[in-house]
């Protein structure tokens, strides 16, 4: 798995840690090491982002009704099914002239290999043989969801936001729909919900858990540049203003998308994949990289190349993002024309094809966009193996500020080499080694494993040290750390 160093890198220790500090209450939730919310000092460790890696075509735009600018694609699990929605939609080269465009949907059983039903729902060329999910308002970036609200009605099971073009009689914004199955889909209402924003991509909504409110990430234009907003809703119909995203440390760049959703192994935490858009370069002058033809209002060396970008918050408005790529073009030529590497809304678990019995996550961008029919290819990684805490052999340690949890041990994702270990060390809040969980009572661990406990000489069991802040030393060598958790 290729390996991405954090552009910048905590390199400090603190030799006695503070009594002040407020104590972390992490319960028994999964806290993946995405960020620096736990981690008080890094010494001779850094964070690194890892690169997802490319696997197979999941799915080929190319039916008559798709095309080669097909896109937006949506990706969700809903129980032993997995659901697609993206935009079918094709730009003639001879003509110059876009086709009608259409919300297709396709379907898996393993999120690997995709189906397209035929749905019967819309006419298309004389027939109603095609996956055509949703046609009118909302298609060029529909986007749909699986509402795990409570309160939500039985015809409501199933929503979506959508772009509703302006006109000079009616204001244009973001429409919601809804359906009960997930393929039958009507308007909420006639007059968008959101109208403040720019909606020409793939603006999304989903229901967060934890603040127990509607959220939305959309595009917006801010001093020149494309960037993201977001803004809350109790009933999907009425939303607060938008206030912008902020990235503190990261480079200003324009991101062309968002893809935010809560990791389904932490949902208080927010992932997010936005196309990364770089307009002062181009694919014109690139050996071996397609032309762009049959786009009238754009010069080539004004479309930019894009790439896709990786950035997580815990309150959804403050974002760190990693100036890195997290998916690079590739060695595939058309990949380098502009749009491609668009993400998918949506992060899933499937299972992993080199490891028997164990499960991997699955997240997918495009390719292809404006030379063929556009390709969905699916990416995997480890579970949590977005970022990690990392040693190289000559060894190093990563101490975490107070935390207060309340499960019976302490599990935690890792992968070591043959030579590697981890030994991991509770602390009191001052830093003092609680007796019995020292370092030397810690024998050292290795191997590669999503959920192990660890032991000290002992035992497992931390439960009496539930409600007591506490502090987690790991000393590492040749190895990643990429969660932890108190079950």
């Amino acid at each position: 798995m290729g390996i991405i160093s954090l552009s910048f890198v905590l390199l400090f220790m603190v030799a006695t840690p503070p009594n002040t500090v407020e104590p972390i209450e992490i319960g028994t939730r999964l806290e993946p090491l995405i960020d620096d919310y736990l981690i008080d000092s890094l010494h001779n460790v850094k964070q690194v982002l890892h690169e997802p890696i490319r696997r197979e075509v999941a799915i080929v735009n190319d039916s008559p009704w798709e095309g080669n600018v097909s896109g937006y694609h949506v990706v969700f699990q809903d129980g032993d099914l997995y659901r697609m929605y993206y935009r079918g939609w094709n730009l003639d080269g001879k003509s110059g002239q876009f086709s009608r465009d259409h919300t297709c949907y396709a379907e898996s059983i393993d999120g690997i290999h995709w189906t397209k039903p035929e749905l019967g729902l819309y006419e298309f060329d004389g027939s109603t043989r095609n996956n055509i999910v949703w046609e009118g308002e909302g298609t060029h970036a529909f986007a749909p969801f699986k509402d795990p609200n409570p309160a939500c009605k039985p015809e409501q099971q199933y929503k979506a936001v959508g772009p509703i073009m302006g006109t000079p009689q009616k204001q244009g914004g973001l429409g919601a729909f809804q359906s009960s199955d997930g393929i039958h889909w009507s308007p909420m209402q006639e007059t968008p919900v959101i109208t403040k924003g720019a909606f020409d991509s793939l603006n999304l909504a989903f229901w967060d858990a934890p603040r127990q409110c509607y959220v939305d990430f959309h595009r917006d234009s801010r001093d020149g540049r494309r960037a993201i907003v977001t803004c809350t809703s109790p009933d999907f119909i009425h939303w607060s203003d938008p206030v912008w995203l902020e990235c503190p440390g990261a480079a200003v760049e324009e991101l062309y998308t968002n893809a935010v959703v809560p990791y389904l192994r932490a949902p208080h935490v927010f992932l997010g994949f936005p196309m990364r858009y770089v307009a002062s370069r181009s694919s014109q002058s690139m050996e071996g990289v397609p032309a762009v033809t049959g786009f009238p209002d754009a010069k080539l060396s004004e479309l930019g190349l894009t790439d896709a970008a990786f950035m997580t918050s815990r309150d959804g408005r403050q974002f760190h993002r990693w100036n890195e790529a997290f998916i690079r073009p590739g060695l595939s030529s058309d990949c380098w024309i502009t749009r491609n590497n668009a993400p998918a809304w949506g992060v899933v678990e499937t299972k992993s094809d080199t490891a028997e019995g164990i499960s991997e996550l699955s997240i997918y961008a495009t390719e292809s966009y404006f030379n063929k029919a556009t390709r969905l290819r699916r990416f995997s990684l480890r579970m949590d193996g977005f970022v990690s805490i990392r040693a190289d052999s000559l060894g190093g340690e990563m101490v975490t500020k107070p935390i207060i949890f309340s499960g019976k041990c302490l599990e935690m994702n890792f992968s070591t080499s043959a030579a590697g270990a981890i030994q991991v060390e509770i602390q009191d809040a001052s830093g003092t080694p609680l007796p019995g969980f020292g370092l030397e009572d810690c024998p050292e661990i290795y191997g590669d494993r999503i959920k192990h406990v660890v032991a000290w000489k002992q035992g497992r069991d931390v439960s009496k040290l539930v409600g007591k802040p506490i502090r987690l030393r790991f000393v590492m060598k040749d190895a990643d750390l990429y969660a932890i958790q108190f079950p």
